[in-house]
């Protein structure tokens, strides 16, 4: 960690976004405010009002939680079936110049139910999977209405804190329409040109070839002339040999789809590597960009938190335990990767020099271990470095992140969520300890709100959990490792964790779409993504519309102060406490044992 660089950007990026929270918060409460002024509206405005006269929208009339939440709900199953669908039909669908088939039923499952909870697992590789037409009018779609939902919780829930005495909390397609018009497409439009400035394709060309300089040999599974894989009588692949001389050089409209993908907090990569392809990431000033740009809104929702309930130390002070905990990740994961492998001096290698492995050599460790840290505090997912190849306590890093809701920022609306869940659980324990009737900006927190937070906690252990443990029992868990021992069930509980957390990255180590086709991952890990997105969203709602409906109480000397440090270390007291007595036991066996077994000689 004797790297000045490293410091130098870790202090610009904190500095940076501490600039643009306030300006970028100002920006979406006006956007989240029906009646709020922007200097787009003598453009956006009358679009605005011609959508709400197109789809019968009254956005006078407010919803109460139950009638916003069932709205989110019918809104996703439509778009979801739709890009199911789409996916399924691709093959005979236009803007297919690679003649890609369809996509398998279990893998379209899996894919529209990840991009449908923002999630954007990728059991395939994108540039030879889906077409053209796949990309934008599925991926890409699903990309901003899923970050659109996300928001729109957000002040659901915000608007519930600061009201009282209403049943309403806003109108969800009202939300909808604003946050897109306002807030994701201009931001996006000026984004994506910025992204081709960098270099990055924007284009709807065929994929270009290119001869490589050395020819390689390389075994791969036989196929017949129908295109499936071949198998001998055992059922194992039958391998051939063949030479590799030319490389396929993607195309393609990319720079639209990544601009989304992280202001969006969605992750799924354009290309397989992601954003370590350096057409998803051409410079190091885009590599910054990208990750300002995943933590932009959620750090904007945090001030937009202060200006609604009037409390404008509140909003920073959670800012600033996000802030915290996010540096912490940080430095842990940069210290572990710094480290690099004991195991080196053996062979003769100094492990000063870190660990390299699974490195895009452009950004090296500390960018790996920052782009790492924070695409997993935020249910983004993207990556620049393979986790799968982390040391394990800079696996461990991202895992935890997730673990405990991504509420570290979190994804577009979804992090300050699952950290209001947490403060309620706080304020409840502060109300315990001092003998009294917990309560949160002047409102009550009964028995009713403490038992919605602790079953969207709860709800999200168990899929991780008990997922994991599904697939640690089964054949089909099992085959699709390629690791043994505590790295085997890193990778599995890796899967099921993100996805519940609706991040999408992965311990890549893991093959969730096996060669023999089974569709158990693709199924359970769909699941995962569904319960995760909509097992928390229905809670928080129902927390949301509780709140609203109590009467304010004016504050006296025994209430618990929701500003300053004290609060700060009750809130992460919270996180960590609730996540090491949840997820501690799971990750002693995994990343944690392979820790210690690593510097006792042994590796997986």
């Amino acid at each position: 960690m004797n790297n000045a660089q490293g410091w130098l950007e870790l202090i610009i990026y904190t500095v940076v976004l501490w600039a643009v929270t306030k300006p970028l918060g100002l920006w979406v409460t006006a956007v989240l405010d029906p009646n709020g002024k922007t200097f787009l509206d003598p453009a956006v405005r009358p679009l605005e009002r011609l959508t709400y006269r197109i789809f019968g929208i009254r956005p006078e009339k407010e919803q109460g939680w139950l009638s916003y939440a069932f709205s989110i709900l019918m809104f996703s199953a439509v778009t979801m079936l739709f890009t199911y669908a789409l996916l399924r039909l691709q093959a005979a669908l236009p803007l297919n110049p690679q003649k890609l088939p369809a996509v398998a039923d279990h893998l379209a499952f899996n894919t529209a139910a990840s991009f449908t909870t923002n999630t954007n697992w990728q059991s395939y590789a994108g540039e030879s999977t889906m077409s053209y037409l796949s990309q934008m009018l599925a991926l890409a779609l699903h990309n901003f209405l899923s970050a659109a939902v996300g928001i729109a919780v957000a002040a659901a829930i915000v608007r519930g804190i600061a009201r009282h005495t209403v049943a309403t909390v806003g109108n969800f397609w009202v939300d909808l329409v604003r946050i897109h018009y306002y807030l994701l497409i201009p931001i996006c439009v000026v984004y994506a040109l910025f992204l081709v400035s960098q270099g990055m394709v924007q284009n709807f060309k065929p994929y270009d070839t290119a001869k490589v300089i050395e020819p390689q040999k390389v075994q791969v599974q036989k196929k017949d002339d129908a295109g499936n894989p071949v198998k001998d009588a055992q059922g194992n692949p039958v391998m051939e040999e063949q030479t590799v001389d030319s490389q396929t050089i993607v195309e393609g409209p990319m720079a639209s789809q990544i601009a989304i993908k992280m202001l969006g907090t969605n992750g799924g990569g354009y290309t397989n590597a992601n954003a370590a392809h350096p057409f998803e990431n051409p410079t190091p000033l885009s590599n910054f960009v990208q990750m300002l740009s995943i933590f932009a809104i959620p750090s904007a929702l945090t001030y937009y938190l202060g200006r609604a309930t009037r409390n404008q130390r509140h909003g920073w002070t959670v800012w600033a335990a996000m802030t915290i905990m996010f540096l912490a990740g940080v430095l842990v994961c940069w210290w572990a990767e710094a480290a690099g492998n004991p195991l080196l001096n053996g062979l003769g290698i100094d492990p000063a020099g870190g660990n390299m492995e699974g490195k895009e050599v452009r950004f090296g460790i500390f960018d790996s271990a920052l782009f790492a840290t924070i695409t997993t505090d935020a249910s983004c997912g993207a990556v620049n470095a393979m986790h799968d190849s982390f040391t394990p306590l800079g696996g461990l890093v991202p895992m935890v992140n997730i673990q405990l809701g991504e509420l570290i920022f979190g994804g577009v609306g979804a992090g300050l969520y699952d950290m209001l869940v947490f403060i309620v659980l706080a304020v409840f324990i502060a109300g315990l300890m001092v003998g009294r009737t917990p309560e949160y900006l002047g409102k009550k927190i009964e028995a009713y709100d403490v038992k919605m937070a602790t079953f969207a906690i709860l709800l999200m252990a168990f899929s991780m959990l008990g997922f994991s443990a599904y697939a640690c029992v089964t054949p089909w868990g099992q085959a699709g490792l390629n690791n043994n021992g505590p790295h085997g069930l890193s990778e599995i509980l890796y899967a099921y964790s993100s996805c519940t957390g609706n991040n999408g990255s992965a311990f890549a180590g893991l093959t969730a779409a096996p060669a023999n086709g089974d569709p158990h991952y693709d199924i359970t890990l769909g699941l995962a993504t569904l319960i995760g997105r909509f097992g928390m969203i229905i809670p928080a709602l129902a927390l949301a519309g509780s709140l609203g409906r109590k009467k304010l109480i004016p504050a006296g000397p025994g209430t618990f102060p929701v500003t300053g440090p004290l609060f700060v270390v009750l809130v992460i007291g919270t996180i960590v406490l609730v996540g090491a007595l949840t997820f501690f036991p799971a990750l002693s066996l995994a990343p944690i044992l392979e820790h210690f077994l690593m510097h006792s000689g042994k590796l997986f």
